[in-house]
């Protein structure tokens, strides 16, 4: 994949300047994580949050991420101006409009005269997000994935007023944590997440179809994927999941609509890792790494919502997991929201876990063929519009022509 991420940033950037103390705001799951990454590279970092027992409990997360070599490089605080002064602030906080701009609004009277503010979005609209801000030019997204340690991808979202220098700025910090930058344009779910979404979507229309969650799982990592799509949904978090999805509901609403699983889920706070509790199990004190085991107390939630007991092969599966994910890259291709068909596949593979050997989400379906994956989505009908070929992929059937030629 060395080409792929060597293509990931655009040319014509101005010198980079590579931010040496990082404020990140949210002292949560994945601010954690992020704190974690960033201070393993020498980075000084400034961790606040609002709760002191959220910061209560940082030392003993970092350990579990790190070690604590790189404890030493992080500071915990609940004062805003010790994290607004550092050379970059990156926010990882709800994943909410109205909760975003209300700390925006808090932060920008303290920022540092050179000081630009990241958000660690999944999905909301970065122009959305800087619309109330006073120094937007200094303002972009700075994407991080689930789980953090194994995702080498960063999304880097621009919008009208960032200024080049914030753009390379953000490259220079994801470069420097060790992370592959990848430049794409603003929108709903930019484009990890919006591949993302059928992939994790479809598996929960199968559990309710009948399919069980071992064979699911079982199909996705004997395809290659990093994790299976239940193990991903609990990395990421229900609770994360569902209000990210929300951005993309309401997005796009003819082909996703919330699973009403996702919200049994959530009400009966199963909510992932976090919790010790979601599709898995994760015993108290398991290794961040610990994979945990699927919980048959899953199974009455399921019950509640089955719309049958049908029976999937592996191959199946593994359709209708992830046609619906191509479906989507002929969208994103076809809006012009990214610059060419390998960033695709550099997202697929390093933001999603797709098996790097299969070479891409669009490599995979060239070997496939265009013509092969419509009739394949033929059968699928039934599922109504999520699943309708897309103007681009009929005439790469027509034509017998592929993404990556």
């Amino acid at each position: 994949m060395t080409g792929l991420a060597d293509a990931a940033v655009r040319p014509g950037l101005p010198e980079p300047f590579a931010p040496r103390t990082v404020g990140i705001i949210g002292a949560g799951l994945m601010g954690t994580t992020l704190a974690a990454a960033t201070a393993k590279f020498g980075i000084r970092v400034v961790l606040y949050d609002a709760d002191p027992q959220a910061l209560g409990t940082v030392a003993a997360r970092i350990a579990c991420e790190t070690g604590a070599d790189a404890a030493g490089q992080i500071t915990t605080t609940s004062d805003l101006l010790s994290a607004a002064t550092c050379d970059a602030v990156l926010e990882s906080i709800v994943e909410s409009l109205a909760a975003k701009q209300r700390l925006y609004g808090e932060l920008e009277p303290h920022l540092g005269p050179g000081t630009m503010v990241f958000s660690n979005t999944s999905t909301i609209s970065i122009c959305a997000l800087a619309a109330k801000m006073r120094y937007r030019s200094r303002f972009c997204g700075l994407h991080f994935f689930h789980p953090v340690r194994r995702r080498p991808l960063v999304e880097i979202i621009r919008h009208p007023a960032t200024s080049d220098r914030t753009v390379a700025a953000a490259t220079a910090l994801a470069k420097s944590i060790g992370k592959v930058p990848l430049l794409v344009n603003d929108g709903p779910g930019f484009l990890v997440n919006r591949l993302l979404m059928p992939y994790l979507g479809e598996a929960l229309e199968l559990l309710l179809e009948g399919a069980s969650m071992e064979s699911i799982e079982r199909a996705a990592l004997d395809f290659g994927m990093a994790l299976g799509p239940l193990r991903l949904t609990d990395e990421i978090g229900l609770d994360t999941l569902l209000l990210g999805g929300r951005v993309l509901w309401k997005a796009f609403p003819l082909r996703i609509a919330p699973s009403p699983l996702l919200v049994a889920m959530y009400k009966a706070k199963r909510l992932g890792r976090k919790v010790g509790r979601g599709f898995f199990a994760y015993p108290a004190g398991a290794a961040v790494d610990e994979p945990g085991c699927l919980d048959p107390q899953v199974e009455p939630i399921l019950a509640a919502w089955a719309k049958g007991r049908q029976s999937f092969t592996a191959s199946q599966i593994i359709n209708r997991l992830l046609l619906p994910m191509v479906l989507e890259a002929t969208r994103v291709l076809e809006e012009k929201a990214v610059s060419q068909p390998r960033d695709i596949d550099l997202g697929s593979v390093l933001g999603l876990g797709f098996p790097a050997a299969r070479g891409g989400l669009l490599r995979w379906a060239d070997e496939r063929g265009p013509r092969e994956i419509v009739a394949a989505l033929g059968q699928f009908a039934h599922l109504g519009v999520r699943v309708n070929p897309t103007p681009l992929l009929l005439q790469m059937a027509r034509d017998n022509t592929r993404f990556c030629a």
